[in-house]
């Protein structure tokens, strides 16, 4: 992530991606093949190769045979030390725990200016470069792939090329003599990347590219002139910001061209559409302007790359905000989850989901947090899950309940049936289905409502051929409502009534119709500005986005929630003091 484009995110949470249109991707379990090659007999042997992946000697089989992968994320390149974003240390369970998840490669993320000197020889610290490879050996003796590369360096040093060009580069050779000649007796299966999401300030496109190849050529040279097995170990390439747009991807092409090398691997990444990745922008539901973003920008990556031969991992995927913060909201991220990883494998690439902070493996037990996610997930390693337009199904608090119909998504699979637990509702009875169109009857919904107490009253799941049911969620509510508060600018807590209801976004405008928050170009701010808390009944405007607001002009907020009901509100500031009205 770029620094400057997440402002509103905590620090630890932010720092690994880069927002907006990047992608990353790789080789999927559908196009795993080739022969597993035995080192040569002459060849020292380390305890990890000795027990690890066998790897094949063609490299788009290996890429292959690392499907699916997972990111080591906020561990070792934290900063400052391995713990210090809140992830505990890294043990032989941790990749454990991850092999028997079903997980074939871990990517590891390495921050090494921290442990380095900012002077020449630019030193690394020996008792760093030891616990690294320390972590590298026992994923590698698990008989996992794994990636290491130069990680926040990215944005640290090396994106002052432009400005300091010569000691740039010679720190960066000397950060990957120092990397290329410790690890080069490891096994085939450790795989090296260049530079994480690089980046360049105060420098034209043409320059980027000259820094970026230059990196890259430097890169190739000091590894292949190393020693060891270093020698045709696979080394991965990133383009400029990991981003997918053609013309990055075009100088990425031309560069791995020029080095007439075939144990080479291009990676990019991808964090979906911005305005639905953050929800900003009226950008709330995973439609067609984001699958259409997916999917041209991997079709890209396929047509550059992998149709001609060189293998592509998708180093980091996922979203810009924790999966689970409510900020997307479930049913559209996981349909956004479902796409990616069929994508991905639809256009022969290996997918690495990045896991920062638990959002999917609890690196305590090495179990998944939330069990539906873990489903969908591994079954989109072999095939598709179907959805629907929604996965919420709001009926009224009172009042006569009326039919409901939504849209299935089917993906290539057939409708089997609609189920509450282990009962199959009846067909024409409690449901119907026209060709997409799954409609529920009134009489159906109003007993699965029950006393309709505010909230889910009944859980469907809509099951198809294959794949991962689709959850259905009853929910009763009546109209939300929100009263007046007081706060400071390090936040305003307002006494919500959700009534059942869940928040979508929100809109904030000054009386003239411009845009009041952080992000002056559209009115739907951020969704991490804002955070319902649907338990404590409360909604709380956080310190970046009061502080952004001019003092003493009012501002009207829309709260626009699923059930299609809203909420004005309105706040002003003065000095630190916040005052919050309810219309």
């Amino acid at each position: 992530m770029n620094d400057a484009q997440q402002t509103t995110r905590p620090l630890a949470r932010r720092l690994h991606r880069t927002a907006g249109l990047v992608v990353a991707l790789a080789t999927t379990g559908a196009l795993c093949g080739g022969t597993a090659v035995a080192a040569p007999a002459d060849q020292a042997r380390t305890a990890g190769e000795a027990a690890g992946a066998r790897v094949p000697s063609d490299p788009m089989a290996a890429v292959a045979q690392m499907q699916p992968s997972w990111n080591l994320g906020n561990t070792l390149d934290a900063l400052p030390d391995e713990t210090s974003w809140g992830n505990p240390l890294t043990t032989k369970a941790t990749f454990d725990g991850l092999k028997a998840q079903g997980f074939r490669s871990v990517r590891i993320p390495v921050s090494w200016y921290p442990h380095q000197s900012t002077t020449a020889p630019y030193t690394i610290d020996p008792v760093w470069m030891k616990r690294v490879k320390q972590v590298v050996d026992l994923a590698l003796e698990d008989g996992l792939y794994v990636e290491i590369n130069v990680h926040h360096d990215s944005w640290q040093w090396i994106k002052y090329m432009s400005t300091d060009h010569d000691n740039i580069m010679a720190r960066f050779n000397s950060t990957w003599q120092q990397i290329a000649t410790t690890f080069k007796d490891e096994p085939r299966a450790l795989l090296m990347e260049s530079i994480n999401e690089p980046q360049f300030d105060n420098a034209t496109d043409a320059q980027k590219t000259q820094y970026l190849r230059e990196l890259n050529t430097s890169f190739h040279s000091i590894v292949r002139n190393s020693g060891g097995r270093n020698k045709d170990r696979l080394l991965v390439l990133p383009s400029e910001e990991t981003n997918n747009a053609q013309h990055w991807l075009d100088d990425l092409s031309t560069t791995i061209n020029s080095l007439h090398d075939r144990n080479l691997v291009a990676t990019v990444h991808y964090y979906s559409w911005y305005p639905f990745s953050v929800n900003i922008a009226d950008g709330t539901s995973y439609d067609a302007t984001a699958q259409k973003d997916l999917t041209e920008g991997f079709a890209r990556v396929h047509d550059t790359l992998v149709a001609k031969g060189v293998p592509v991992y998708l180093g980091e995927y996922g979203l810009l905000t924790s999966p689970y913060s409510g900020v997307v909201e479930r049913g559209e991220m996981l349909k956004y989850f479902e796409h990616v990883n069929y994508e991905a494998r639809r256009n022969g690439m290996t997918s690495a989901v990045w896991d920062a902070f638990n959002d999917f493996l609890n690196r305590s037990t090495m179990q998944w947090q939330v069990p539906e996610m873990k489903a969908l997930i591994q079954s989109s390693w072999r095939t598709r899950s179907g959805t629907a337009s929604t996965d919420n199904l709001f009926v009224p608090k009172s009042g006569p309940i009326a039919a409901q119909t939504i849209t299935l998504n089917r993906n290539g699979l057939w409708f089997t049936g609609l189920w509450q637990g282990d009962r199959p509702l009846i067909p024409y009875v409690d449901y119907t289905v026209n060709g997409d169109q799954l409609t529920l009857t009134a009489d159906a919904l109003t007993r699965l409502a029950g006393d309709r107490a505010a909230g889910v009253n009944a859980t469907l799941e809509v099951r198809y051929s294959d794949g991962v049911p689709w959850k259905l969620f009853v929910r009763s509510y009546d109209k939300p409502a929100m009263s007046d508060a007081t706060g400071t600018t390090a936040g305003l807590t307002v006494p919500t009534r959700f009534n059942g209801a869940l928040m979508a976004n929100v809109q904030s405008t000054y009386a003239d119709g411009t845009a009041a928050g952080p992000a002056s170009w559209t009115t739907y701010q951020s969704f991490d500005n804002f955070g319902p808390d649907y338990g404590a009944d409360t909604t709380t405007l956080k310190a970046d986005f009061l502080a952004s607001l001019k003092d003493g002009v009012p501002v009207t907020l829309t709260f626009r929630f699923w059930t299609g009901d809203t909420v004005t509100y309105h706040v002003t500031k003065s000095g630190t003091t916040v005052t919050g009205t309810a219309s």
